[in-house]
Formats: C-alpha cells, sequence, structure tokens
C-alpha cells in the first residue's frame, strides 16, 4: 500500500510555447484544460502518457504563486510532483506525518470522488508534494485534474511509454529525501549511484545535488522511451537536445531510461 505517481507539473512564462515543444518532442497531445486554474491566476493545459499526465502552468496575472516560483528558480522548470494515494486512509495518515512536521497545506478539496491535497513547497523543499486520492483507484478511469475519463482517448505512448521517475534536487538531497520520505511513510534506498530514493508503485523519486545554479527543486524527471530515435530528432530540430541521453524542454532534465 503506498504512493503512485500520477502527474508532473511543470510551470512556464508563457503556456503556448512549452505546450508544443511537448507535443512535438514527446509525441503527446492536450487532454484537457481546467477552467479552475484560473481563481489561482493561471492557465494550464494537461497531457497524457499512457496513465501519467504533464501539466503546464503559466501565470496569467501579475504576482501569483508561480510568479514567485520562475523568479526564484530563475525560468521555466518543474513545479509539483502529484502522486495518488492507495487509499483514502493512506492520504490522511500522509497529511496527518506532515502536520506534525510542521508542513502547511497549500491547498485541498473534496471533490466528488475523492480529495486532493497540495504541501506548500517551502516547507516539503522545494516543489509542491500533492498526494490525492479517489475512490475508484483506477489508473485508466476517473482522474479529477484531468475532468474525469475523458482524457483515455488523448493519451499516447508511441513515442514515450511512460514516466518512470521525478528527480528532485538539493544542496542537501539526504535531508530533502529523509523529509520526503518522513511524509510519505515510504522508507529509502539506494539506487545504483549510491543516490536515495524513494519507491512509489510506478515509479522513483531520486534525490540529486543541485548543481544547476538553480536551487533546490524539481529539477527532471526520468521517462521510457518506445521510439528513442524519433525523440531526439524532434529535440534536436527545436534545439532542445542535450545528448543521446537527454532533453530539456520548459527548464526541466527529461532523461531517457
Amino acid at each position: 500500500m503506498s504512493l503512485t505517481l500520477r502527474q508532473i507539473c511543470l510551470v512556464a512564462g508563457k503556456l503556448q510555447p512549452a505546450v508544443e515543444d511537448l507535443k512535438a518532442v514527446l509525441g503527446i497531445e492536450v487532454c484537457y484544460v481546467d477552467p479552475g486554474v484560473e481563481k489561482f491566476g493561471l492557465e494550464n493545459a494537461l497531457m497524457a502518457v499512457d496513465t501519467n499526465f504533464i501539466e503546464v502552468v503559466a501565470p496569467i496575472t501579475e504576482k501569483t504563486a508561480a510568479d514567485r516560483y520562475l523568479e526564484r528558480r530563475g525560468g521555466d522548470g518543474g513545479y509539483m510532483v502529484i502522486t495518488q494515494a492507495d487509499t483514502a486512509e493512506i492520504q490522511g495518515a500522509c497529511r496527518g506525518r506532515a502536520e506534525k512536521m510542521g508542513i502547511r497545506v497549500a491547498w485541498e478539496r473534496q471533490h466528488e470522488t475523492g480529495r486532493t491535497m497540495q504541501l506548500h513547497p517551502a516547507d516539503t523543499g522545494g516543489s509542491f508534494f500533492e498526494i490525492d486520492s479517489d475512490e475508484s483507484n483506477d489508473p485508466r478511469g476517473n482522474w479529477a485534474a484531468a475532468g474525469g475519463k475523458a482524457w483515455v482517448k488523448h493519451s499516447r505512448r508511441d513515442v514515450v511509454e511512460a514516466i518512470r521517475g521525478a528527480e528532485l534536487q538539493s544542496d542537501d538531497p539526504a535531508r530533502l529525501a529523509e523529509r520526503w520520505s518522513a511524509i510519505a511513510g515510504i522508507g529509502l534506498r539506494k539506487d545504483a549511484s549510491g543516490l536515495p530514493e524513494m519507491p512509489l508503485n510506478n515509479a522513483v523519486i531520486r534525490f540529486v545535488q543541485a548543481t544547476d545554479g538553480r536551487g533546490e527543486g524539481l529539477g527532471g524527471i526520468d521517462i521510457k522511451a518506445a521510439d528513442k530515435m524519433r525523440l531526439l530528432k524532434a529535440a534536436d530540430e527545436r534545439g532542445l537536445k542535450v545528448s543521446e541521453r537527454q532533453v530539456m524542454i520548459c527548464g526541466l532534465r527529461f532523461n531517457l531510461v
């Protein structure tokens, strides 16, 4: 009984250029636009990769939390790691542990099929840590952030099969790892390089040293490519290819695994 990685959220100064890069390089399409984010001064777009989602948000008004995040981290980049608890009870236990640790809930809401809970990035360490629950717990069914079930017909996996991990960077990755582990109630382990990682049902959250001058936050994700040549060719054409194993989109490292 644990958490499943469901969604990675990026923040961009301008929405459409980031969305077009993601669509072109990863071979994905927009599955949902959420009108509800407007109350936060944002616009967004979600794209589905198998049962995972990549979301981009961008400010449409001044002085939003997204604006402050863009300023703090020096431009576009990773914003949120969004997970789904196996049960509402597991979600509640995570909330209880966070409260005891003095970690604020930035936003939460009860909806028809479950509950959304976002933990504050200033307390978790550089990134929103969202832990949601849904009574159906069906990875190919309802997902409130994607507006229900209609997203399934837009899901693509011919270029990218799945998201396998999220990479959180910090000047003190071991300390950050312990904090996320304590919130989730999931033990840490070491990866093949000796880095601390927290296993989820379908992915890992890895904690690495910050070396890019952007400070603590969500620095990259791991993706499993179904058509690596097509992906790298599209990234190269758009000036986004870093190496044969990495592309950079919207300020986020996409590691090919």
